[in-house]
């Protein structure tokens, strides 16, 4: 399916706590073995990134990093933050966004088209910088999850149809 939008090599940047949210809309969980190797097979990527915060104190976490590693992604970390949102209310937060575009346009003369897995619409100016480079960006996720400003900007690809391809099984 996504081979008929690239061209050219291929880098993929994958925001792993929107993947995480996507999965609960989807209803199902998405094997990261299984997406690098469709990746792979459709356009050849040639290097994948996964932003993700840990939690030391989560083994299943480190776990998780070390699948990504030892499946050849580019795995960028940081300690998960405790926010107190109110008294008693704490919400977790990895924020990585930055970190994110700054790899994106970092490695801009690396390749031809980008795969942005993410629905945030502070990805909007990313898009808008690649594309003013002559570049290509594809941007997945699911519809529960991609901002307008990326619908508007970009090629969308959604998840959903690609669940026979991409699920944990």
């Amino acid at each position: 399916m996504i081979r008929n939008f690239v061209k050219g090599r291929v880098y993929v940047f994958i925001d792993a706590a929107n993947i995480f949210y996507s999965q609960r809309s989807l209803k199902w969980r998405i094997s990261y073995v299984r997406l690098r190797e469709y990746f792979t097979k459709e356009c050849n990527a040639s290097k994948m990134f996964v932003y993700t915060a840990h939690d030391a104190m989560r083994p299943q976490q480190e776990r998780f990093l070390r699948m990504l590693q030892t499946n050849g992604y580019i795995v960028r970390t940081k300690p998960v933050k405790k926010i107190r949102i109110a008294h008693g209310i704490y919400e977790w937060k990895g924020d990585f966004d930055v970190e994110l575009t700054m790899d994106i346009l970092d490695h801009i003369t690396e390749y031809d088209t980008a795969i942005l897995l993410s629905g945030d619409s502070d990805f909007a100016p990313v898009v808008d910088r690649v594309k003013s480079h002559g570049k290509r960006i594809i941007v997945m996720s699911v519809k529960d999850h991609i901002s307008r400003e990326l619908l508007q900007r970009a090629k969308f690809i959604n998840l959903k149809k690609l669940r026979d391809q991409i699920e944990l099984v």
